[in-house]
C-alpha cells in the first residue's frame, strides 16, 4: 500500500484522471454525463488509524509501504503530519506524542494511536496497548482528556476502559437541514464527511417525490443514507447485520425525530429470504413486511458487491440506488441490473484524493415493457 502524497495544485488533474478512468471502465454501458464531484484536496479524512513506532528513547506515528514486488517487504515510514487527516487530527498529533515522550505510563508498550474527528470539533482517541491497564494509566490519561480537550478510549487484549464515552456526534449538513449522526468507535463511518455530505444530498435528490412509496436499504449500517432520505418515502426498512451498527442507527433515527422507519438486524441474503417468505421467526415478523409497498432499493455493498442472487433480487425494484466503493464490482453488477433496468444518474464521489480508490453513486430505473 502506498501513502497518499498530497499535492493540492495536482488536485484537479488528478481527479480528471479518475473521471477518464471510471467512463472507460463504463464504456460499454449506457450512462448519461457523468457527475464529479471534488473533495477538499487536503485534510479531508475524519478518522485515522497509526501505528507508534519505538525506537530508543524516541517514538513517533508510522504507517508502512509494502513493496509492490515483494509484499513481505515493508517500509516503515515516520509520520510527523499527515495531510490527508483532518486540520483536527493534525493539530492533535504533536501534541500527544509530546504527552507520550513526557510520562512512561502512557507511552510504554503503546501500539497504535486511532483518532475519530468530527466536522463539529469533537475527538475520540483509542490507545491501544501491549500491556494491562490500571490506575495509574487511567488517571494519567484523565488529565490528558482535560488538557487536550479530547476522548480517550484504552484498549488492550481483553480490555477496553472508556473514560468519557465511545462515540463521537457528528453533525452534516444536506440541503440546509442539519443531521446529527452518533458515530461508534471501531465501527464503520465514512471517512470524508464533506464527500459524504455531497453523496447524501445526491441521493436525496435521486429519490424525490416517492412520498406514496417506500424504501428499503440493505447495508444501511448507523443509517447514514436511511435518516437523509427518510423524508422522501412513507415508510423506510432498512437492514444491517452489524449489532453495533444497528443500535447508532437506532439512536440516530431518535436523535434526528425520524419516526418513519425500522431498522432490523438481518443479513441481505437472510432478507431476499424473508420476502420470498422462506425464512420465517421473531425478527422477520417483526418487520411486518406485508404492510410496505417498496418501490425503491438502495444497496451500498462492500467491496465484494452484490453476488447475483442479490443482483436479481433487487431488480425487482422500480428504482435502484447503487451506491459502490469499488468500480470494478459494480461494472460486473450492472451486467444483470441493466438487463432490466435504465442507468438514469452516474456520480464520481471522490472520496479519497490522491489514491485511486473512486466511490460511485448509481440511479436506475426500470425499463418499461418492450425495451
Amino acid at each position: 500500500m502506498a501513502i497518499p502524497t498530497v499535492e493540492p495544485e495536482r488536485y484537479a488533474e488528478q481527479l480528471a484522471e479518475k473521471q477518464a478512468y471510471v467512463e472507460k471502465t463504463f464504456a460499454a454501458f449506457t450512462t448519461p454525463t457523468l457527475e464529479v464531484y471534488p473533495s477538499p484536496p487536503s485534510h479531508y479524512r475524519q478518522r485515522c488509524e497509526f501505528r507508534i513506532w519505538h525506537e530508543d528513547d524516541d517514538l513517533f506515528y508510522a504507517m508502512f509501504e509494502v513493496d509492490s514486488h515483494n509484499p513481505k517487504n515493508k517500509r516503515v515510514v515516520r509520520l510527523d503530519q499527515f495531510p490527508v487527516a483532518s486540520e483536527h487530527i493534525n493539530a492533535l498529533m504533536p501534541r500527544l506524542r509530546e504527552a507520550f515522550l513526557a510520562s512512561d505510563e502512557l507511552r510504554r508498550r503503546l501500539f497504535q494511536v486511532e483518532f475519530l474527528t468530527t466536522l463539529s470539533g469533537e475527538a475520540l482517541v483509542t490507545l491501544i496497548y501491549h500491556r494491562p491497564l490500571g490506575e495509574a494509566w487511567e488517571a494519567e490519561a484523565r488529565a490528558l482528556e482535560e488538557t487536550l480537550g479530547i476522548m480517550i478510549i484504552g484498549r488492550s487484549r481483553k480490555q477496553r476502559l472508556v473514560l468519557t464515552r465511545d462515540h463521537v456526534w457528528e453533525r452534516l449538513t444536506v440541503d440546509g437541514r442539519e443531521l446529527v449522526y452518533q458515530q461508534v468507535e471501531n465501527s464503520f463511518t465514512q471517512p470524508n464527511a464533506h464527500i459524504c455530505q455531497t453523496m447524501l444530498s445526491w441521493a436525496k435528490e435521486a429519490t424525490a417525490g416517492r412520498q406514496d412509496e417506500d424504501l428499503v436499504e440493505l447495508y444501511c449500517g448507523n443509517g447514514n443514507f436511511t435518516i437523509a432520505l427518510a423524508d422522501n418515502f412513507r415508510r423506510v426498512l432498512a437492514t444491517e447485520i452489524s449489532r453495533t451498527s444497528v443500535a447508532s442507527a437506532n439512536v440516530n433515527l431518535d436523535a434526528n425525530g425520524v419516526a418513519n422507519t425500522q431498522v432490523a438486524r438481518m443479513s441481505a441474503e437472510e432478507f431476499a429470504l424473508a420476502l420470498k417468505g422462506e425464512k420465517t421467526g421473531r425478527r422477520v415478523a417483526e418487520m411486518a413486511l406485508d404492510a410496505y409497498e417498496f418501490s425503491t432499493v438502495l444497496v451500498d455493498p462492500p467491496r465484494a458487491g452484490l453476488d447475483a442472487e442479490s443482483c436479481h433480487q433487487i431488480s425487482e425494484y422500480a428504482q435502484i440506488v447503487y451506491i459502490s466503493c469499488n468500480p470494478a464490482t459494480l461494472a460486473e453488477n450492472l451486467t444483470i441490473l441493466t438487463q432490466t433496468h435504465h442507468i438514469e444518474r452516474f456520480a464520481l464521489f471522490d472520496q479519497f484524493p490522491f489514491t485511486e480508490h473512486c466511490e460511485c453513486g448509481v440511479l436506475l430505473t426500470r425499463k418499461s415493457a418492450g425495451q
